[in-house]
């Protein structure tokens, strides 16, 4: 028998299972692999999450993990520790599920793969 953890899964952003704006500063799309999901995420410039999406979640940081792929543009990350890090394209990071704030670096809009953990994130 072959569990779900054995298959093979292919999928197309071109398809999303979901798609959502952050306001008009970003946009989210989300497709579904099996019992995972892989997330692609916009952020266009002046995009910052404590201005952007802090009213919408409740809370003063971003409290979800994040590993992923940057693709292109440019991220500030400050954790709650006050510990900064740039994310360039090529870069490939994990940002804990601790408190943090990202922002967009520059004018160019910031495209980045997240594999949040087993299960997803919403």
């Amino acid at each position: 028998m072959v569990t779900p953890s054995q298959q093979l899964y292919t999928r197309s952003f071109d398809a999303p299972d979901q798609a959502f704006p952050i306001g008009s500063h970003a946009r989210v799309e989300i497709v579904t692999l099996g019992p995972d999901q892989v997330h692609r995420a916009t952020f266009l410039p002046g995009f910052r999450w404590s201005e952007h999406v802090r009213p919408i979640v409740g809370t003063d940081l971003c409290e979800l993990p994040h590993n992923g792929y940057a693709i292109s543009g440019r991220l500030g990350v400050r954790m709650a520790d006050g510990t900064e890090r740039e994310v360039a394209p090529g870069d490939v990071f994990s940002i804990p599920p601790v408190g943090h704030d990202i922002w967009v670096i520059g004018n160019e809009p910031a495209l980045l793969i997240d594999y949040p953990p087993s299960g997803g994130h919403d």
